[in-house]
This record gives C-alpha cells, sequence and structure tokens, in this order.
C-alpha cells in the first residue's frame, strides 16, 4: 500500500495554476471547443491565449477565423494567428462550459467577453443536426470613461475545402433581415470523399449577421479586409469577384465590422452565427442522406432566419442547460468530475452526425476521429453510450438502428455483430479486418456483447422489448454466439485493438457474461420466459466460472492462463448500473482493492502490459467504487493529465499515465463514456 498513500499524498498537494482558465479544476485545457457541430464542422484553440495561434479543425489543420478590436483609436488581436504585430488584449479568463466557451479580455479600459456557443441541447435533434454556431461579444468600460470601440471578424474559406490548393467561389445569400455570405468549393464533389484526417469540400459556409446590428461586410483577401480595418475601421466598398480561385490564393475571407461608437459602464453586445449545409451528409448503403434538420425539405435561408430569430431563446436555453447540468455532474461526481465532462460534452457530439433516412428515422453516425476514420464503429458506440443513454434515448436508438439494418442484410453473413459500416462518411459496408469476407482480424464477442448491452439499456429505458423484437433474429444469434464462444475467448482483438490479439482475455469474458444476463433480461420482456430462465442460468453459471478461472490470489488476471497479469475489468460496470449482480461484492471488492495500488499520477493503466490508459474505462471502473472519494480520485488523475499533457490536441482518449504524453487518437466520441457515473444512483 506504500504506493497508493504516496499518490494520494501527491494528489492531495497539487494545487490550481495561477493562469487564466476558469472552469472547474481543468486549468489548462490541451485544446478548447469553438464552434462544435460534427467531423466536419468541427473548430478548436490549440492555444492557452486564443490569440497566439490560428483556430483549427479537431485534426489540427487551420480553420481560420481571426477577430481584432479597435479601441480609441488602437487596434487589438483577440482570436486568430494572424496580424501579430498588433498588441493583444490581455486575457484574464476562459470558461468551458458544456454548450458554451467564454473568453474574457480586458485592457484599454474596456473588458470584452467573447462567447462560443453551439446550442447541441439534447432534446432537439434539429438542434443537434444543424452545423451553426454563434459568436457573441459583450463590450463595456472598465475605467469610468467612455470608449471608441470597433470589432472585427472575418473567416477563410478552410472552412469549405480539404486542402487550401482547392478553388473556391462565394457570393451572397438572400436571407429577409440577415447578411449573409456564402462561400464554397467550386467543384462541389459531394460525398466522393472518405478517409480520418479529412476536411469537407462540398456544401458551403455561411457567415451571417442581422441586418439590425447595421454591421458592415465584404469579401476580400484576407490582408485587404484586415488592413481595410486596422487603417480606418471600414472595410472594401464591393465584394471581390476574383473567382473561382485557390483558397490560398489571397485567403479571401468573410470578414465582418461592427462600429459600437462609444462605449460606457453599460454592455454593447453583437453577434454573428457561422452555419453550414453539406446538401447531403451521409452514404448509407448508397443512399444520399440529408442531415435532420433538412428532412422535411428545409432550406439553409429558413434555418437561418430560424436560428437568427432564436438567437436571445437558444442563449438563455443554452446558460440554464450548462448550469444545470453542471451543478448535477458536481453533485454526482465532484468538481474535478463537472470540469471534466464540461470539456468532453461538445466533442462527443462533434465527432457525430445526425441524418435523416428515406422515411425520416433519425439515424446518428459516429467517425472514429484518428484512429482509422471507420464509420459506426460497434465499439466506438459501446464506450460513447452512457452519454447518450444519459441525455437522450432516442440517439442510443438512433446508433443502433444502421448497425441492426446492416446485420439483418443478406451481406452479412456471420454469426456475430459486425465492428463497423465503412469509413465516414460512406456507410456501405463493413471495411475493418476481413470485412465481409472472412472472420480474419474481427472482433466477434466485443462486438455482439456491445450490442447485446445497448440493446437492453433502450429496453430498460423503454420498460419494453419493441426494439429489441424488431431486430430478434440477429440478438438471439448473437446471444447463442456468446453462449458458444463468450465464457473463454479465443485468439481474438477486442475495442482495445492496439494491444493487439490476445486469447483467454478475462475482461473480454465479463462483456460476453453481462452480454448473456442483459438478454436474458431482454427475453423477459419479451414474454419468451423459457430461454430468459436458460440464459440467465448460463449467466450465472459463467460467472462463477470467470471467479475461479481468473483468480489469481488478491486480484483477477488479463488472461486466464496469464497469473501474474491483471488488466481493468471495466466491462463489469453494467452488473451494477443493471442489478444483475452476476459477481460478487466480494469478486469485486477485491479487484478495486488491487486496482488502488496501480494507480499512476495520471492515471490507471489499461493493463500490466503499458503504463497507457483509456479515460473512459478508468472512468468506468472509478463508478463501481462504493466510496465518492475513490471515484474523485481517479477523477483527479484525469484532470492532472488534461493539465499537464503537451500534447495540443482535443481530448485524447489514449495516453500515458506516467508521463501524460498522448499515445494516439484524439477528438474522438468515446470520452462520452466519462458520462457514465450519472446513470449510478
Amino acid at each position: 500500500m506504500k504506493q497508493l498513500t504516496i499518490i494520494f499524498l501527491l494528489l492531495a498537494s497539487l494545487t490550481l495554476s495561477s493562469n487564466a482558465y476558469s472552469q472547474g479544476t481543468i486549468t489548462r485545457p490541451p485544446a478548447i471547443p469553438l464552434m462544435t457541430g460534427d467531423p466536419y464542422f468541427s473548430v478548436w484553440s490549440f492555444a492557452n491565449d486564443p490569440a497566439n495561434d490560428y483556430t483549427r479543425h479537431w485534426t489540427g489543420k487551420t480553420m481560420g477565423i481571426l477577430m481584432m478590436a479597435k479601441v480609441d483609436g488602437q487596434n487589438y488581436r483577440i482570436v486568430g494567428g494572424s496580424e501579430r504585430g498588433l498588441p493583444v488584449l490581455k486575457l484574464k479568463g476562459t470558461t468551458i462550459a458544456p454548450t458554451q466557451t467564454r473568453y474574457v479580455f480586458s485592457g484599454a479600459g474596456i473588458e470584452l467577453k467573447v462567447t462560443f456557443t453551439t446550442p447541441l441541447l439534447p432534446d432537439s435533434l434539429d438542434l443537434i443536426s444543424e452545423d451553426a454556431s454563434y459568436v457573441t461579444w459583450e463590450v463595456r468600460s472598465i475605467d469610468g470613461n467612455q470608449h471608441e470601440v470597433s470589432l472585427y471578424f472575418d473567416g477563410d474559406a478552410e472552412f469549405c475545402v480539404n486542402t487550401p490548393d482547392q478553388r473556391v467561389t462565394w457570393g451572397r445569400l438572400r436571407v429577409p433581415g440577415v447578411n449573409v455570405i456564402e462561400m464554397g468549393s467550386q467543384m462541389q464533389p459531394i460525398l466522393q470523399k472518405k478517409g480520418d484526417d479529412l476536411r469537407i469540400d462540398w456544401g458551403y459556409v455561411y457567415f451571417c449577421s442581422p441586418e439590425s446590428q447595421q454591421g458592415l461586410s465584404a469579401i476580400a483577401p484576407a490582408d485587404v479586409a484586415r488592413r481595410a480595418f486596422i487603417d480606418g475601421d471600414s472595410l472594401p466598398a464591393s465584394d471581390d469577384f476574383g473567382m473561382p480561385r485557390q483558397a490560398s490564393d489571397g485567403w479571401p475571407v468573410s470578414a465582418f465590422v461592427f462600429n459600437l461608437g462609444r462605449i460606457g459602464n453599460n454592455s454593447e453586445k453583437r453577434h454573428i452565427m457561422v452555419a453550414y449545409d453539406q446538401i447531403f451528409s451521409i452514404e448509407y448503403f448508397h443512399r444520399w442522406l440529408p442531415a435532420y434538420w433538412e428532412r422535411n425539405g428545409t432550406g439553409i435561408a429558413d434555418m437561418i432566419a430560424d436560428r437568427l430569430n432564436r438567437y436571445s431563446k437558444l442563449m438563455n436555453e443554452c446558460s440554464t442547460f450548462d448550469s444545470t447540468l453542471t451543478e448535477k455532474l458536481r453533485a454526482s461526481g465532484g468538481e474535478d468530475y463537472a470540469s471534466i465532462c464540461s470539456l468532453a460534452y461538445r466533442q462527443v457530439f462533434a465527432a457525430h452526425k445526425l441524418v435523416a433516412d428515406v422515411d425520416g428515422t433519425p439515424m446518428l453516425f459516429p467517425k472514429e476521429d484518428f484512429s482509422n476514420g471507420c464509420i459506426s464503429t460497434v465499439d466506438v458506440i459501446y464506450p460513447s453510450a452512457p452519454f447518450f443513454m444519459y441525455f437522450n434515448i432516442t440517439l442510443l436508438k438512433a446508433l443502433l438502428t444502421p448497425v441492426f439494418e446492416y446485420s439483418e442484410m443478406p451481406r452479412w453473413k456471420f454469426p456475430f455483430a459486425p465492428h463497423d459500416l465503412g469509413t465516414f462518411p460512406k456507410a456501405n459496408g463493413q471495411v475493418y479486418g476481413g470485412g465481409e469476407r472472412s472472420a480474419v482480424d474481427q472482433m466477434p464477442v466485443e462486438e455482439s456483447g456491445n450490442m447485446i448491452i445497448l440493446t437492453y439499456a433502450v429496453c430498460r429505458n423503454d420498460h419494453n422489448a419493441n426494439f429489441a423484437l424488431k431486430y430478434w433474429n440477429s440478438l438471439e444469434k448473437w446471444a447463442n454466439y456468446l453462449k458458444q464462444e463468450g465464457l473463454d475467448p479465443a485468439n481474438q482483438l477486442c475495442t482495445d485493438d492496439f494491444t493487439g490479439h490476445l486469447a483467454h482475455n478475462a475482461n473480454l469474458s465479463v462483456k460476453a457474461i453481462v452480454a448473456l444476463g442483459c438478454f436474458s433480461k431482454i427475453c423477459e420482456m419479451a414474454d419468451k420466459p423459457k430461454m430468459a430462465i436458460e440464459y440467465w442460468k448460463l449467466a450465472a453459471s459463467y460467472a462463477k466460472k470467470w471467479s475461479e478461472m481468473d483468480l489469481d490470489n488478491d486480484h483477477y488476471m488479463l488472461a486466464f492462463d496469464k497469473p501474474g497479469t491483471w488488466s481493468m475489468k471495466y466491462n463489469m460496470v453494467w452488473d451494477n448500473l443493471f442489478s444483475l449482480n452476476l459477481f460478487s461484492n466480494e469478486v469485486k471488492n477485491r479487484e478495486l482493492s488491487f486496482y488502488k495500488t496501480k494507480l499512476n499520477e495520471y492515471g490507471l493503466p489499461l493493463d500490466n502490459r503499458a503504463a497507457f490508459t483509456k479515460p473512459e474505462w478508468m472512468t468506468w471502473v472509478a463508478t463501481m467504487y462504493p466510496d465518492k472519494r475513490d471515484f474523485e480520485t481517479y477523477m483527479h488523475t484525469i484532470v492532472n493529465y488534461l493539465n499537464n499533457t503537451p500534447d495540443r490536441v482535443p481530448f485524447s482518449d489514449w495516453y500515458d499515465t506516467k508521463t501524460a504524453r498522448k499515445d494516439g487518437f484524439q477528438a474522438r466520441s468515446v470520452v462520452g463514456g466519462i458520462f457514465i457515473k450519472m446513470l449510478s444512483r
């Protein structure tokens, strides 16, 4: 226990750094969400001060916005890596809430708040599917004097291309009462590219400002628009019509200027909206599907008008949602937990695209960001599922439905569940491992167990088996597969496939056992009592055998044939959350006590083979502790990682617990699994 004592003393001695970040206990996020709609509409700041770097797509490629302010004739840089010759307004604080990021700047006698809001309110499928974010400025004097203030904003053409050598066009969109600039690629290769490290190069980005704000706007080369503001508060009198041309040719921008006049103690506000219309978002077995908000023929002009008309209402709703959720998170898991979840919230949504099938059915497709780019990966859906279970079960159904429909097709010939549906944004059939051709490098126990467990989560929420009954053939086939192969899995991959193949995987066996218990419960709800009894007895007997097969003195092994090893048995969390109680408290307590002896500065390693961890799995394990203080200890190690990692990327879910270095992955949806504590009562 000496190592545990050292870790606890270390955690107790940590103090918050004195920099500008004020949200909870994360004192220096590795990356900050700004505009986060889906895998293509995703803008982040990778810097401590947003004026010190270009804003970036989650992949790290530039997706640039620039903000400046003029105070009493002096120009200042606020956001973006250009115009380095200008002084910066001092960053006083940054708050990261679930749907909003707010920067507070001060200097030259004023305070300037800049708030980025993506209204991802989980009860509104339309809002979730709309790629639209607001930027709000709020300015006031803080020295008792009045000051002349003007604001500048521009967004560049990299919003709508994959690489800056692609040619772009632009123009104006007529929306009553709104000043709208439209930019898009010349070629419009809709749904032609698939892969991981890609940006969108079809559809159109829209920069929008209500005409009532009396702002100026122009489409111009970046240096022309910026110099016009710097030299005189203005913009070019007419738009640049030298198009089409490469996005890098003069870097054409959509620029806005707001002259606020003399500002006193009372705040003056302005806002714009940045929106994207993909036209079609997902190819699902060669059907092109639009974003969910477009299912009834709604056009981009109507969406823009509606969103701007609802600006005040949505801002209030977001503020209320953020404060309510943060308080619930704090009450459930402590201050660190609230801080982690607030950072993760928009990242989860930003790794998905919500579309409508031809009959209007919502279908939610995750992208396996910076892993392999797969779409609808079942072992990515599984760790992220607690997020959707907590906020809106309809979204979990929307994740599972495409997988089930694929599994019911004659082309899927295997007795186990698929791994994926293709490569984002093309969901045309599995590409991982042996694909549809062979069982080589598949994850048969992993994915079958995942689908059954999550289906039970849906049925349990709905208090009926209607969702399961639609896909009964697949569920029964997978349960039978786990009956034959689940207790002692053969040499195969699991969701932690970066660790390689492993035979007799004890944690994978836990998943199969829990899934069999879940299938029994589904059978009960489906009025199949004989089958329910059969599978319950099977699951209980397997759990008893597991407890004997895997025991290694004071803990349980990584694999049944590997004494002296250990691993996180995170799959056991469902035994608690679903009140299955297949595994005894003695088994769980023995394992949880052992983990405390292995805790490092930045968390609990995944197993004995390496020092890296997965924060979602760590949270699943932490949720199993009966004492909240143990949970909070684990959360503090994650916060410690976020504050100290040298890798400035959106929340990585694969990092070293000794060095805080990223081993791989970034911006993935799986951090939604951290919300699992909210399912614990």
